[in-house]
């Protein structure tokens, strides 16, 4: 087992908010995060309702536009090598695939079956820059999180794992923390992530005033001027 400054309770934690909470935390946990480190592109989102998924990535590449030029033992060796390093992780994971077509998406590497099969290995969801499919079939729960809807899987399969991934402007390395929902994704530093509570709450006092104030009928430039001020005073 891994030597990590978390643990699945703390990533249990942080589902409890959702991204851009996450995001305004770590603005505060990890100042030089700021301007990077998540998704810049819209999302297609399969399912708004469910609540954010916080896991260690299992990062991949796909291609569908084409056929892999392997023979089908060697694509079905791949597949399996793929399980496999989903499979082999201790804490709750999320995948993060990125698709490496020309136009992204050109077949859906997500559907009943891969929702199921990675729900069923210990995976909360997926963040892709690829498609997915069968959005009435997918596995309970599983939030996928995609570039696109597509209804075929054309050519689609794996080109390498375990590597760093671009998606959506977000790179990603393997085990790093993620944290998703229907807004998008962000990477946690994993030395931020006990430091993120304490954060949220200090940003949600802070807003407090100010919402407050913005709410009451009286409310004017002069009222929202002493509420930025208290605001900025509350540690």
């Amino acid at each position: 087992m891994a030597e990590r400054p978390f643990t699945r309770a703390d990533l249990d934690l942080l589902r409890r908010w959702d991204t851009p909470t996450i995001c305004n935390a770590l603005e505060l946990v990890v100042p030089a995060r700021r301007g990077r480190g998540f998704t810049l592109h819209p999302f297609v989102c399969a399912d708004p309702s469910l609540p954010p998924i916080c896991g260690l990535a299992r990062t991949g590449q796909i291609r569908a536009a084409a056929p892999s030029g392997r023979s089908k033992e060697q694509d079905r060796e791949a597949r399996i090598g793929w399980y496999e390093y989903v499979a082999d992780a201790d804490l709750p994971t999320i995948v993060v695939i990125e698709d490496l077509d020309d136009s992204p998406g050109f077949g859906a590497f997500w559907g009943e079956v891969n929702s199921n099969v990675h729900k069923g290995l210990g995976c909360q969801g997926c963040v892709t820059s690829g498609s997915f499919r069968d959005l009435d079939m997918l596995a309970p729960g599983f939030q996928i999180i995609g570039g696109m809807v597509n209804p075929s899987h054309a050519h689609v399969h794996m080109v390498d794992f375990g590597r760093e991934v671009m998606v959506h402007g977000m790179p990603v390395l393997h085990d790093d923390v993620i944290h998703a929902d229907r807004h998008g994704a962000v990477v946690i530093p994993a030395e931020a992530v006990r430091q993120l509570p304490a954060a949220i709450d200090l940003c949600a006092r802070r807003e407090a005033v100010i919402l407050e104030m913005a709410k009451r009928d009286d409310f004017d430039i002069h009222k929202l001027k002493d509420a930025l001020s208290r605001a900025d005073e509350i540690h």
